[in-house]
């Protein structure tokens, strides 16, 4: 039975999509075919879950190393894993105790601002928006925009559960600098050839948002138009082409994230929120990250 020797655990929105497509370009590594498969995060005995494709059983989990062939390692990516880090270590330790995990964190305040405007470009969540100015102001708590940001607490939690040697963290920063570097030292770390050369030209979800959230909403929600013309578009065109008519409109309605940038008081009040886990986080991982709190 191959399980994986690596886990990516954390964050959302910090590079783990291109780090997953530059991981799963190496021909020693075997990467899930489904990315982040949040299996080791939650019981999902306990849980109703209507989505047909989730993967919510330890045979599923199974099925999708099955094309491992002679790879050396084998990985997944579900960055929530360090979120949710009592249940994920939890269910680490029941299937998968001795995988190394890789833990790569971004300056929390950017990372809360890309949160925030992945939920826009994606039109995610129905009904008014709640702005992230109020969502700092009024709900940092309740927030898993902002929550996701407080790495002390779930990190130090990983260490005392695996250990030190067992964990690497990396940095974001690095990532965007010098990204052929950043993945030979995971190469490295997860026992492969750390001289291949991917090719990082591509980066994945680059960050946009909408020129009229409207029309985005249109777009990419369900709702009784967008039935009413995919309905028309059935019986014309085949499904690729309509896949590829969305996507054309979607981007043709899609600007720079400068457009909608985080204000310096947004910018300001985030950094005092994270200001001491941020001072204890650098501490624990014995790096510096004074830049995060400019």
């Amino acid at each position: 039975m191959n399980l994986p020797t690596f886990l990516i655990i954390g964050v959302q929105k910090a590079g783990t999509t291109s780090i997953y497509n530059y991981l799963n370009q190496h021909p020693q590594i075997y990467m899930s075919p489904v990315k982040e498969t949040n299996f080791l995060e939650k019981n999902w005995g306990e849980i109703e879950d209507q989505r047909k494709a989730r993967i919510d059983t330890f045979e599923k989990y199974c099925q999708l190393f099955t094309g491992v062939k002679d790879e050396i390692a084998i990985g997944e990516a579900s960055p929530n894993y360090l979120f949710h880090y009592e249940s994920s270590s939890e269910r680490i330790k029941r299937y998968v105790p001795n995988a190394k995990l890789i833990a790569v964190l971004r300056n929390p305040v950017d990372r809360a601002y890309s949160d925030y405007l992945m939920h826009i470009r994606d039109a995610i969540g129905k009904g008014k928006r709640t702005s992230l100015s109020e969502q700092i102001k009024y709900r940092a708590d309740k927030s898993f925009m902002i929550l996701k940001g407080f790495y002390y607490k779930h990190l130090q939690h990983f260490y005392e559960e695996f250990g030190r040697e067992q964990i690497q963290v990396y940095l974001y920063d690095n990532l965007s600098k010098e990204p052929i570097k950043f993945m030979q030292e995971m190469y490295r770390f997860v026992g492969v050839d750390d001289t291949f050369l991917p090719d990082v030209s591509k980066k994945a979800q680059v960050a946009k948002v909408p020129k009229n959230t409207a029309v985005n909403n249109l777009l990419r929600q369900q709702n009784p138009l967008r039935t009413i013309v995919s309905s028309g578009l059935r019986l014309i065109f085949p499904l690729e082409v309509r896949q590829n008519l969305r996507s054309r409109l979607i981007q043709m309605n899609s600007q720079d994230k400068k457009a909608a940038p985080l204000s310096p008081e947004d910018r300001q009040q985030l950094i005092e929120l994270y200001r001491e886990d941020i001072l204890k986080l650098q501490d624990l991982i014995q790096r510096d990250l004074s830049a995060w709190l400019n």
